[in-house]
């Protein structure tokens, strides 16, 4: 016969209650009887309401930031430690991503020693704070990749109104900036650095340790490369770049492989996302050129790999040093920390690594976005071709959240003219009235997702 385990009538204080006979189902009106299965269960320890794990063998968060009474950053607490200081009204919310209170009251203020490791990158950040018991924040920021597409798109815009404004005075000594970035790797460094300054807000940083390396692309390329090479290069007694990518391709066209014809020098990848860059462009004849740009075939061309990630490192990197005033470590150091302690690459585990972790208690991964703070843009009339410029900024933007007869919303944005608000509800867009919303909470250009 099968043996029954003892049926335990309390409630284990180690561990949530996982089923009972205690349910509110059973305690209705009906009785017993209008229940389908009387099946029950122990309370087993083993059974934990895990959230959030984040591949880390971890329970729910359990960090509430404070700061003090002058807005300076303290040392975290725990969660029922803060709701006692909220109920006797000794602090107040003052962010809900991530969570932060500040005190109404004045205490001691000791610190501890707080690390921070920042994996920089060309389009995800890992960062990692830690402390001598526990990751204090772990975050895994992704950068916005269409800087260089907007920027293309204004400059189309703006060449197209100069050409109608003839009496514009020339502009031609306003461009020697000393230390000028290109706008897209511009954004990137300041998001760099902007993270950085957040999380100084709500966190006591005592030192920041920063993951940097320097690539030497011609190396990359050709490893046998030294001397002269460095210097000549390979576009060495070409006037220009189209005469090397036509002497490279054998003045020949690459689809039908025909000669002594009219010939076109054709971008892999538009000049918007792409560049100049002879590894991105292609010798065509003029009939394959313009049958390739009507869609009548598609090129079967490998592109070559492009070091866009290294390059951006490379420039940044001593502006990035300076700024932060921190520490530097390298690639292949963070790598041996890593096998040490046995972690799967990737970037918040590499900022923990950086941020010298060992045995701390793992923090739940926090997933951070960019947005636009401003959508003022261009925009075409539905009824005709004239764009409308739009110079109104609205007060809800994209990702706000919104409160909605007493219920959270996600906000997707404006439409008809500022009238009606489009929202996320159940995976689901739905589009309201602007007037019904009673609260909105602005989330910034950093989006918790």
């Amino acid at each position: 016969m099968q043996k029954l385990s003892k049926r335990n009538t309390y409630t284990p204080t180690n561990a949530p209650q996982v089923c009972s006979n205690c349910d509110s189902v059973l305690n209705n009106s009906k009785g017993r009887n209008s229940v389908q299965s009387l099946k029950t269960f122990d309370n087993s320890s083993e059974e934990d309401l895990q959230q959030h794990k984040a591949g880390f063998d971890t329970s729910v968060q359990n960090i509430v930031y404070v700061l003090n009474m002058r807005g300076k950053p303290l040392m975290p607490t725990t969660q029922s430690k803060a709701r006692k200081l909220l109920r006797c009204k000794k602090a107040k919310v003052v962010k809900r991503f991530p969570f932060t209170i500040q005190l109404l009251i004045a205490t001691g203020e000791c610190k501890q020693e707080v690390t921070l490791g920042i994996d920089t990158g060309y389009e995800n950040v890992g960062i990692s704070v830690v402390s001598k018991t526990k990751e204090l924040f772990s975050v895994n920021l992704k950068l916005r990749t269409d800087i260089k597409k907007k920027l293309s798109e204004k400059s189309m815009y703006r060449k197209n109104r100069r050409s109608k404004l003839w009496h514009r005075k020339p502009r031609f000594l306003n461009r020697g900036k000393k230390g000028w970035l290109p706008p897209s790797i511009q954004h990137r460094l300041d998001s760099h650095i902007r993270i950085i300054d957040k999380i100084k807000t709500f966190l006591p940083i005592t030192k920041v340790i920063a993951e940097t390396a320097n690539f030497d692309i011609q190396k990359i390329n050709n490893p046998d490369i030294e001397g002269k090479g460095y210097q000549e290069g390979r576009q060495k007694d070409f006037e220009n770049v189209k005469s090397y990518v036509l002497n490279r391709d054998d003045y020949k066209c690459q689809y039908c492989n025909k000669k002594n014809l009219v010939l076109n020098v054709h971008h892999l990848e538009s000049r918007m996302t792409g560049t100049n860059s002879p590894d991105n462009l292609i010798t065509l004849c003029k009939e394959c050129h313009n049958l390739y740009h009507q869609g009548e075939f598609k090129l079967k061309i490998k592109k070559s790999k492009s070091f866009k990630a290294e390059t951006f490192m490379s420039i940044i990197r001593k502006r990035l040093l300076n700024i932060l005033d921190c520490e530097e470590t390298f690639g292949y150091e963070t790598k041996t920390k890593r096998k040490e302690l046995k972690l799967e690459k990737s970037h918040v585990n590499d900022a923990f690594c950086i941020a010298k972790g060992k045995d701390q208690e793992r923090s739940f991964i926090q997933n951070i976005t960019q947005k636009r703070k401003n959508n003022r843009k261009l925009q075409v009339q539905r009824n005709g071709f004239k764009p409308a410029i739009r110079k109104q900024r609205y007060k809800i933007q994209p990702y706000d959240l919104v409160k909605i007869d007493r219920k959270e919303y996600i906000s997707k944005g404006i439409h008809c003219n500022g009238k009606r608000l489009r929202i996320l509800e159940n995976g689901k867009r739905k589009s309201v009235l602007v007037k019904k919303v009673e609260n909105v909470f602005n989330t910034g250009t950093f989006v918790y997702i």
